[in-house]
């Protein structure tokens, strides 16, 4: 039985894209709110259901549930315009969105000036680029740390106004950049952003931290859902090549007003094998053949962006440092299924760096003074996406699950051999009441 005082928090334990979306679709009928906490519309959640397939940007993976309650909280940053997109695009396939979600007062908005900044950084960094999507995520945070921010509730008070005041500042950072700005254009994405603020209007605007803790304190049970993955927290991730918040556990406090003894249950994500997007050091990284197949075979392109992920095996260094950050409580395994027909499986299990071995993730993973140290573990070479029970896997691959248990002292509670609801094996009997 939950403890209804609690929440429950589900995030990445690697760099993004573990398959959040659809573990929270999962979860979502046993809770009666889904929160999300951090990140931006650079983040996409896949889900796919009845032979549909959706992707959510900025909106809580719980939308699908009848009778859920879903709220994007402070922490995350909101692109009205897109997010009108990704929100008519679920009520023309039926999903009466506006009765199901609440947006915080609190969530600071991308302004069409902040794309133009977030490319104009990236120009100016050369070879030393990020590699971000180019939506103005970073710079939106930037703003928020250095208190020039835009948050939804201004835009209750005086808008027009304060967005001149944020965009003509904006323009003097470019000019200083030496960016070239259309201004014809950037006029049109005006008119397009302050009709998305309209349309945000028509949604329920709350005092996001109070809401939430009076419905904790009515009973009601909330599953706090996170983008991106813990490798690139802005603080703990691969610095610099990282995202803009806090992607670990304790983002959810900050990012939705939850007290740190609320949190209940921690459910950390992971492939079985790992993928990482963008620029950045990536230690265990295939460049041969090994690593295309397993990009094809798991269909490992962004979600929004389409970007080909890098590809490689799963790292237990990085892995335990993640679960150490957030507290994870139960685990949940992603895409299983890719690994099905290897002869051998690769797992680091610790680094060699400058000729010594460590199983503690170090300050930094740049340069090539690192190499990982593999255990190799025999493969299973047999199609799991249609069994429906634990009974049903093969020996090899009930070996791989005890021995990933045993390197991360924490158990497997789900494992994911599919794409659908259906290829979901629930291992830990008590998430079901």
């Amino acid at each position: 039985m939950k403890n209804p005082t609690k929440v429950d928090v589900l995030l990445g334990l690697q760099w993004g894209d573990e398959g959040k979306g659809k573990v929270v679709d999962v979860l979502t009928p046993r809770y009666d709110i889904v929160a999300r906490f951090q990140g931006g519309p650079n983040a996409g959640h896949t889900l796919e259901f009845d032979g549909k397939k959706y992707v959510l940007r900025s909106i809580p993976s719980g939308v699908f549930q009848s009778g859920s309650m879903n709220i994007i909280g402070n922490g995350v940053v909101l692109d009205p315009v897109l997010f009108r997109q990704e929100a008519e695009a679920l009520e023309a396939s039926g999903v009466d969105i506006r009765k199901k979600l609440h947006l915080s007062k609190k969530t600071h908005l991308i302004l069409p000036t902040h794309r133009l900044l977030d490319a104009a950084n990236e120009k100016a960094k050369g070879g030393a680029k990020i590699g971000t999507t180019g939506k103005g995520i970073g710079p939106t945070y930037t703003d928020k740390i250095s208190r020039n921010g835009f948050r939804l509730g201004d835009t209750l008070l005086d808008l027009e106004n304060r967005y001149i005041q944020a965009r003509d500042r904006h323009i003097g950072m470019l000019e200083a950049l030496g960016a070239e700005i259309d201004r014809d254009a950037l006029a049109e994405n005006e008119k397009a952003w302050f009709d998305a603020v309209k349309y945000l209007h028509t949604y329920d605007i709350v005092d996001s931290e109070h809401f939430i803790n009076k419905q904790l304190n009515a009973g009601k049970t909330v599953l706090c859902e996170g983008a991106q993955g813990t490798m690139l927290d802005i603080d703990f991730g691969s610095y610099p090549f990282v995202t803009s918040s806090n992607t670990i556990c304790a983002g959810a406090c900050t990012g939705l007003g939850v007290a740190p003894n609320r949190i209940g249950d921690v459910f950390g994500i992971f492939k079985a094998y790992c993928t990482r997007v963008g620029s950045g050091p990536f230690p265990t990284e295939l460049f041969d053949e090994t690593g295309k197949l397993i990009r094809d075979l798991g269909h490992e392109y962004g979600a929004v962006t389409g970007r080909e992920r890098r590809c490689g095996w799963i790292d237990l260094v990085a892995l335990r440092y993640a679960i150490m950050l957030n507290g994870v409580t139960k685990l949940i395994m992603m895409k299983s299924d890719v690994l099905d027909g290897f002869d051998t499986i690769k797992a680091c299990v610790a680094y060699e760096i400058n000729g010594e071995q460590t199983r503690d993730f170090p300050y930094t993973i740049e340069g090539d003074n690192i190499t990982p140290v593999y255990k190799e573990l025999p493969g299973w070479n047999c199609p799991m996406t249609q069994m429906r029970s634990t009974e049903e896997f093969p020996e090899n691959f009930k070996a791989y699950i005890e021995f990933l248990e045993q390197e991360l002292n924490v158990p497997i509670a789900i494992v994911s051999i599919g794409p659908d609801r259906k290829q979901t094996i629930v291992r830990d009997t008590a998430l079901l009441k």
